[in-house]
């Protein structure tokens, strides 16, 4: 899908959900020396991971491109699940990292990186208490349950490119949840919901993860990524079952992340078995 530019939108089409600011988007954000070197707002499109993975296959983008859109109609999520919501209840937007000088072994961290820089802008920028659930969602507590308000996904973009997607529904009321299991910043009693800031926040934050992670090249303990993404893990701890590709599942305490990423469970038998891909289910405290 051709995307749509967001310039012939009315501002006061929606004053409960106002577009995003592109020029003082680009203000914020595009400074010599920096990480971000463009900042594009799209009305709609399908999936701005779709569409920056192939403008930087077709080498139109360079690293530090970033694509929001107001609207996605086709947002992907893990294992080509859909991701849809209301235009401009929320932030869908792509970036595209280039991490040479990181051992290709190492680029498994980035989308734990995306969400450690995502809880940290958003504590700062919407007063909001997150957690993350290994290894892409973003929590929040609604009516003091767990809610998934946000997710990342991460794909890879020629052989030195990876396009890194961020969805988080910001203002979504209970009766536009795609499932009674989502939530959104606003219903988590966010002290800010205006898109602007939040994304200004974000993104900052994701500039200073990575340029710490880059300068330990990729070293999840020197750039102290590993701890922090512990820290705020709020899989670990819990018995959980992870569902793994080939109709496989395990079943244990998630106990630790490994160096690679992975999720450590501690089974029943006793083996403490790594999880590098799959759907995780968080059962109760362990």
């Amino acid at each position: 899908m051709t995307p749509r530019d967001a310039s012939d939108d009315s501002r006061w089409s929606d004053l409960d959900r106002p577009p995003l600011n592109a020029a003082a988007l680009r203000r914020g954000l595009v400074r010599e020396g920096g990480l971000w070197r463009e900042v594009e707002v799209v009305r709609s499109t399908g999936s701005t991971n779709t569409d920056l993975v192939a403008l930087a296959t077709a080498g139109k983008a360079a690293e530090g491109a970033v694509l929001v859109a107001e609207e996605q109609t086709a947002g992907k999520g893990r294992l080509d699940r859909q991701w849809t919501a209301p235009a401009r209840s929320g932030l869908f937007f792509s970036v595209l990292l280039n991490p040479a000088e990181v051992p290709a072994a190492r680029w498994g961290w980035l989308p734990l990186l995306t969400g450690v820089a995502v809880a940290t802008g958003l504590s700062r920028a919407a007063g909001v208490d997150t957690a993350l659930k290994w290894p892409n969602d973003l929590l929040v507590t609604v009516g003091g349950q767990e809610r998934k308000a946000g997710g990342i996904l991460a794909e890879r973009a020629g052989n030195e490119g990876v396009v890194v997607g961020v969805g988080i529904n910001v203002t979504l009321r209970e009766d536009e949840l795609p499932v009674p299991q989502a939530g959104s910043l606003a219903l988590a009693g966010a002290v800010s919901t205006d898109r602007d800031p939040l994304l200004r926040g974000i993104l900052r934050s994701l500039e200073e993860w990575y340029g710490r992670w880059r300068a330990a090249a990729g070293d999840p303990v020197v750039s102290e990524l590993q701890e922090t993404y512990a820290a705020g893990c709020a899989t670990l701890g819990r018995e959980v079952r992870a569902e793994l590709p080939g109709d496989r599942s395990i079943t244990g305490e998630a106990v630790a992340i490994d160096g690679d990423g992975r999720l450590v469970l501690a089974t029943e038998e006793g083996v403490q078995e790594p999880v590098g891909a799959g759907d995780i289910v968080h059962l109760r405290m362990a």
